[in-house]
């Protein structure tokens, strides 16, 4: 009942679109101790996305759903999408480097926020729904825009403090250009397939022995009867530690 009336309440839609949009800016004014409404006062931006979310709920026959479900139409979407979440990521890193002047994982922390912030802030925006899905936490589960805006997020900090030896703006372009790639390729692949998993993958078991789903299973199950065999083991231990003592008192 609840999630049913949070759900179709247009206040509560309202903001949880608003926090989808602006998530990362009122996580990245949260870990510098900013006022986190501060994206309230930039009226044009929130009357623009007000208005977009008022035509996709609301619009009569779902026309501008509809139109844009045009494929090319979500394509450029998509990419201009892409491109502003590589000025956000800068905007951060030099944002966070203006309050902490060289603090490597702060820069990377808030550009990361700043470029990912709907995601990481789900979980909050799921519960202004009336939802609550702790399975869904990007942090125990990345998906795609999380990963590639904390590399990104790693990328522009090196190049802000001066370790990467490259101009920010072909920095940008070469990042933009990986980003839009990318993401017009999964669109029209229809893959949910991180560009860089191999590598990821590689990474993952070459620092920390991480093993790819099957042997993970197996490596699971494989632990799991090892410990029932321990188990079944002491129990058995303890079973023959009993029945001696009973034998014990017997004799005496």
């Amino acid at each position: 009942g609840a999630v049913e009336v949070s759900v179709r309440s247009p206040i509560a839609c309202w903001f949880s679109a608003m926090l989808y949009c602006f998530g990362g800016s009122v996580l990245s004014s949260l870990m510098l101790a900013e006022p986190p409404i501060g994206f309230l006062a930039k009226g044009t931006n929130i009357l623009l996305a007000s208005s977009v979310w008022y035509l996709v709920f609301y619009c009569p026959e779902d026309i501008f759903y509809r139109c844009l479900a045009f494929l090319p139409l979500r394509l450029l979407v998509a990419g201009m999408k892409e491109v502003t979440r590589t000025w956000k990521i800068t905007a951060g890193v030099v944002h966070a480097d203006s309050h902490f002047k060289d603090a490597w994982l702060v820069m990377v922390a808030v550009g990361w926020a700043r470029g990912a912030g709907g995601g990481l802030i789900s979980n909050f925006e799921q519960l202004v729904r009336g939802i609550w899905k702790p399975e869904t936490n990007e942090l125990l589960k990345m998906s795609y825009p999380v990963k590639v805006t904390l590399i990104g997020a790693v990328l522009f900090t090196l190049q802000h403090s001066q370790y990467l030896p490259i101009a920010r703006h072909n920095l940008m372009f070469l990042y933009t250009i990986f980003l839009v790639v990318s993401k017009v390729t999964m669109m029209l692949t229809r893959s949910a397939t991180f560009p860089l998993a191999p590598f990821e993958a590689a990474l993952g078991h070459m620092f920390f022995g991480l093993q790819k789903t099957p042997s993970k299973v197996k490596g699971e199950g494989a632990a799991s009867s090892n410990g029932s065999s321990v188990c079944d083991r002491s129990s058995s231990d303890q079973h023959r530690d009993g029945v001696k003592k009973r034998q014990a008192k017997k004799t005496d």
